[in-house]
């Protein structure tokens, strides 16, 4: 039963994309300006772009698979990379057929986008972007497949252990439709009113951090705790596999930072600088915590706070110098220690893997850090930070945060509900106790020899 409705989902979605985006063709040809040709494509730019393309896919298989993969029981650690896995083909397919419509398309009252070019109709693969306009639009559409993809799949640290499988699958698309593609319009959208606004997020603090951490927090909610937490939770099962994530986002994180800059040259260099550094700082002060609280630097206290630091950087990363950066870096891994280490505990939630502590409070420190340390010297295009006397654009970073918290939540608290009202969120107590790459997937990441 299960399976057959999200099978109907799905074949409802494509079809409904094909059906209702082919009367729109003459809004998208109107969409890119008529300057834009062949002839305006740079094989520089496109050499960068088609690498950072590639090196954002490498953050999701294998970086956050082995990263969450690690951290969670051994039982279940098939579960997290078929997740990972699924996530990248189910949102890749999606938003092939109606997602990059929907987010980067002509705009509805700056909204959604309208479904012009839904099954990536206008979407040339040697016609520059109107959105990049020295590489090929597809080339600009697939950078932005990477996104969306790896946005849902930080949600998967939330509720790792405990939710069905065919459950994760449609409500990922439909998270995927209804959250992250209308959050990217507004954020990323030419037309987007918090683009219109002046909220700054280069290579995605509100859309992807701030989206995913804030569902990820609704998500643990609706799911309720695993069995036996906290007190009989064992420790990440495989530590060595969670720091090769890690460092596989780390490497993959310059490609979604510096790749944001869309061309080869000064912004896209400044913006990997500041990537590494924020990453290092935030890296160091986790540690740096840890020994001071706890009498000792972990493995994950590192990995953590080198996550947490990236996590903080991304917002800002096109438009902070050097120093900004390793300011950010060291805020990354001061505040969401104290809250992953002492709030959540009184808190009492579980979200297992930390996702809102890291990804959602690292990406609201970013998005109000931009807004203090922004400086134009750094990118003309962007703002000048609160530090250089700007209280309008901090305040708008203000708003950005709350709007897409509230959304992100609100919405994703719906949704929860909806798959659960369909067709049931968690698996039951016994297969939660065998483990669910047993009872979903029928296979074992480990031979245990006698």
């Amino acid at each position: 039963m299960q399976q057959r409705f999200m099978f109907a989902a799905l074949v409802a979605l494509a079809v409904l994309a094909m059906t209702t985006g082919a009367p729109a063709q003459q809004a998208a040809a109107g969409a890119a300006p008529a300057v834009l040709t062949a002839k305006d494509v740079s094989a520089g730019d496109t050499a960068w772009v088609s690498i950072s393309t590639a090196l954002v896919l490498l953050m999701t298989i294998p970086g956050l698979a082995f990263f969450y993969g690690g951290l969670v029981r051994r039982k279940n650690v098939l579960s997290v990379l078929m997740q990972c896995f699924m996530m990248m083909c189910l949102v890749s397919v999606q938003w092939a057929l109606f997602g990059y419509s929907l987010a980067f398309g002509p705009d509805v009252k700056g909204l959604i986008g309208n479904l012009s070019w839904a099954g990536l109709q206008q979407v040339s693969s040697s016609v520059p972007s109107p959105y990049a306009p020295t590489i090929p639009h597809q080339l600009f559409m697939m950078f932005q497949m990477m996104f969306a993809v790896i946005t849902p799949a930080l949600i998967v640290g939330a509720f790792a252990e405990r939710m069905k499988f065919a459950a994760f699958v449609v409500f990922s698309l439909l998270w995927a439709t209804f959250v992250y593609d209308p959050v990217c319009h507004w954020v990323w959208g030419k037309d987007g009113f918090l683009n219109v606004m002046g909220v700054l997020d280069f290579a995605g603090g509100t859309v992807v951090h701030i989206n995913a951490g804030v569902a990820s927090l609704a998500a643990a909610l609706v799911i309720g705790k695993r069995l036996g937490y906290p007190d009989r939770m064992s420790p990440p099962h495989n530590l060595p596999f969670a720091t090769l994530g890690a460092g596989l986002l780390w490497f993959g994180w310059f490609g979604f930072n510096a790749g944001s800059a869309l061309c080869a040259g000064g912004l896209s260099t400044s913006a990997f600088v500041a990537t590494h550094l924020a990453a290092a700082a935030g890296g160091l002060t986790w540690a740096v915590m840890d020994l001071v609280a706890n009498k000792r630097a972990t493995v994950l206290g590192i990995i953590s706070g080198g996550v947490a630091g990236l996590a903080t950087i991304t917002q800002a990363a096109g438009y902070v110098g050097a120093i900004a950066a390793i300011a950010i870096g060291i805020i990354a891994g001061i505040v969401p220690w104290l809250f992953v280490s002492i709030i959540k505990p009184k808190l009492g939630y579980d979200d297992a893997l930390d996702a809102f502590g890291v990804h959602g409070v690292g990406g609201i420190l970013g998005a109000l850090l931009t807004g203090v340390f922004a400086s134009k010297a750094v990118n003309p295009a962007g703002a000048d930070g609160l530090i250089y006397g700007n209280v309008h654009f901090f305040k708008v970073q203000c708003i950005a945060v709350l709007v897409t918290a509230a959304y992100s939540f609100v919405v994703t608290f719906i949704l929860l509900r909806l798959v659960d009202a369909l067709i049931g969120l968690r698996s039951d107590a016994q297969s939660e106790r065998i483990g669910l790459d047993l009872t979903d997937h029928r296979e074992t990441g480990y031979t245990v020899l006698d």
